[in-house]
């Protein structure tokens, strides 16, 4: 995450939002970065991420005892946080 990025206002954020415990939220963040510093760029140096993929890949960790709708929700709340923050974006 970005030095600029809170992250215990990110975990309080997304708590408030979608009634998921800090650590289940910091639990499915941790696996999303490290299938996000996985992915491979295309020959334009581009990273094409499908937000499936990275729910799929959360819910095969061991460690995830979360059912596939609070992780949607974690994610999907996370990127509405780093929109409003003006961090993230959605690429057509």
């Amino acid at each position: 995450m970005s030095e600029a990025l809170n992250e215990q206002e990110l975990v309080d954020y997304i708590a408030l939002k979608t009634n998921a415990a800090p650590a289940a939220i910091r639990l499915v963040l941790k696996h999303e970065q490290v299938f996000l510093n996985s992915a491979k760029a295309n020959a334009k140096g581009e990273v094409d991420i499908d937000s499936d993929d990275i729910v799929d890949y959360v819910l095969s960790r061991r460690d995830v005892k979360l059912d596939e709708l609070t992780v949607e929700s974690i994610l999907d709340t996370e990127m509405d946080f780093l929109m409003d923050k003006g961090i993230a974006g959605y690429v057509d």
